[in-house]
């Protein structure tokens, strides 16, 4: 898939390819809920799959899906994952711990620019990620002040910095407990036990600190491991966080 357009940002000081899938004109005329997907260059077609899937069977409405990407590849000098990702630094990565300028490139840079290129609902902001990027939408649940409201996070890797983002999670709510937004979490069953693991303890730890107005689904998929979980991880994300008896989640 070719992307959209580019978009340098100032933040991280970075080059992003962006990847848009927009439903036609004859399909809709209103304004669109919009929801950006991390790993653009080598998962937002596994998205823009699942979306023509789930739109064909009309079960969610129109959408703009968005992909940022870096126009390389997993693992590749370019791909800049490991330091937009995380928001703790790890000897594991050197770069890492970048994920608050990374935030703050998608909400002050790609999201005017997204607004003034497509007819975006403003109510309606959603991110998600599948791994890594997850741990991302993580950080974006928790970041305040909080921009996102709709958080789609397959199998996440809380793993990073000793489970950093639980000690970010349990900060967030000392400080506020109040948070309004949609969560969608999955992994699957045939995952690692540290991945399926440690999404049963996020899972403990936010129905024994819950946040007021925030809304949890969960999923595990039979027979899916780390590598083939996304299709649908993303279906079962949209599904719950846009389907069509789905209630809105507004600022």
């Amino acid at each position: 898939m070719k992307p959209e357009f580019k978009l340098h940002s100032d933040e991280t000081g970075s080059d992003y390819n962006i990847y848009a899938v927009a439903p036609s004109t004859s399909e809709t005329s209103d304004v669109l809920p919009c929801i950006l997907f991390m790993d653009g260059d080598d998962q937002f077609s596994a998205a823009a799959d699942a979306y023509r899937v789930l739109r064909k069977a009309k079960k969610i409405p129109p959408l703009l899906l968005v992909g940022v990407g870096y126009g390389a590849s997993y693992s590749k000098p370019a791909n800049r994952r490991g330091r937009d990702y995380t928001p703790t630094q790890h000897s594991d990565e050197p770069t890492s711990g970048g994920a608050n300028a990374f935030l703050s490139f998608l909400s002050t840079s790609l999201w005017p620019e997204l607004q003034h290129r497509f007819p975006i609902d403003d109510r309606s902001r959603g991110i998600a990620g599948h791994s890594l990027g997850s741990l991302l939408v993580l950080h974006a649940l928790w970041h305040e002040p909080p921009f996102f409201n709709r958080f789609l996070a397959s199998s996440p890797s809380i793993w990073w910095d000793d489970r950093s983002i639980l000690r970010i999670a349990e900060d967030r709510h000392r400080r506020n407990p109040l948070l309004t937004g949609n969560l969608f979490l999955s992994v699957g069953e045939a995952d690692s036990k540290s991945m399926t693991g440690d999404l049963t303890i996020l899972e403990q730890w936010l129905e024994s600190a819950p946040f007021s107005g925030l809304t949890v689904t969960t999923e595990r998929f039979p027979k899916r491991n780390h590598f083939n979980a996304l299709p649908d991880a993303f279906r079962g994300g949209l599904m719950t966080l846009y389907g069509t008896a789905t209630d809105a989640v507004r600022e």
